[in-house]
């Protein structure tokens, strides 16, 4: 059974940063690529951040520059470092991942979404 277990979520103040970790667990071959993804109540789930198994990295507009995805292949794992947030970047943050758990089956995974709440 493959999971992915988020840590990291909760409530900060505008200006203030949080870094959210997810480690992909089970039967796992490899893991290919691994993203970051939000969606607030009502709207559609939107890229967040995303990187390749070779590092290459891809940012949604609206955090460019202030948050930073990067990976531990050896402890499968991904983060988003989250700087200088913003109310807007309210939502509930899930961690996606791209796994291969036998030599005919890959399939994408999901994360059970940890919320991360921007508020004075």
């Amino acid at each position: 059974q493959v999971q992915l277990v988020e840590s990291g979520g909760g409530l900060v103040q505008p200006g203030g940063s949080l870094r959210l970790s997810c480690l992909a667990t089970g039967s796992i071959l490899s893991v290919n690529a691994m993203g970051w993804y939000r969606q607030v109540p009502g709207n559609q789930r939107e890229l967040v951040a995303e990187i390749t198994s070779g590092g290459s990295t891809n940012y949604a507009d609206s955090v460019k520059g202030r948050f930073t995805i990067s990976r531990d292949n050896v402890k499968k794992m991904v983060y988003l470092q989250m700087n200088s947030v913003k109310p807007e970047d309210t939502a509930v943050y899930y961690c996606n991942a791209a796994v291969v758990t036998t030599y005919y089956q890959r399939f994408g995974a999901w994360g059970q979404g940890t919320q991360v709440t921007v508020s004075s």
